[in-house]
C-alpha cells in the first residue's frame, strides 16, 4: 500500500509520469472539460472534495513550477485566491481570462474533476522538476 496521502490510482498515475512543463488541471464541479481530455472525476456531491482540499493532496506528489488561474477569480472568489497562494507562497501565477483558461485545458495531461461549488475555483498546475 502507498505510504503517501494520494490514494486515488488514476490521479496517482498521471502524476507520475507528468514531465517538465506538462500540466494538470483541478477544476470546480461546472468547468466544461474537453471530450479528448483524461477527466479524472472525483465528485461525489456539492463540495467534496473541495478544490482545496484536492489541491492540498495533489501538492504532496506534485512538483509545481508555475499556476494559472482565471483573472475573474480575483473578483469572483478572492477566498479561493487566498488559499491557493498560501499553499504556494513561492510559485509564480499567471492570470489568464476564464474563457482563454477553458482553451487551454485542451492541452492538460488531465482535468481533475472535484466537487467545489464556487465559481472559478479551477487552477491549471504547471509541472516543474526536483532535481
Amino acid at each position: 500500500m502507498k505510504k503517501t496521502s494520494l490514494l486515488q490510482s488514476d490521479l496517482s498515475y498521471v502524476i507520475a509520469t507528468l514531465g517538465h512543463l506538462d500540466t494538470l488541471v483541478i477544476a470546480d464541479a461546472g468547468l466544461p472539460i474537453p471530450a479528448e481530455t483524461v477527466r479524472i472525476d472525483l465528485a461525489l456531491t456539492p463540495g467534496v472534495p473541495g478544490a482545496i482540499q484536492t489541491l492540498k493532496v495533489v501538492l504532496d506528489e506534485m512538483k509545481v513550477e508555475k499556476i494559472v488561474l482565471a483573472e475573474e477569480a480575483k473578483e469572483r472568489n478572492p477566498k479561493y485566491l487566498t488559499d491557493v497562494q498560501e499553499l504556494l507562497p513561492d510559485i509564480p501565477i499567471e492570470f489568464v481570462a476564464h474563457a482563454d483558461f477553458k482553451t487551454r485545458t485542451a492541452s492538460a495531461r488531465a482535468v481533475v474533476r472535484t466537487g467545489e461549488f464556487a465559481p472559478y475555483a479551477n487552477v491549471i498546475l504547471v509541472s516543474g522538476v526536483v532535481f
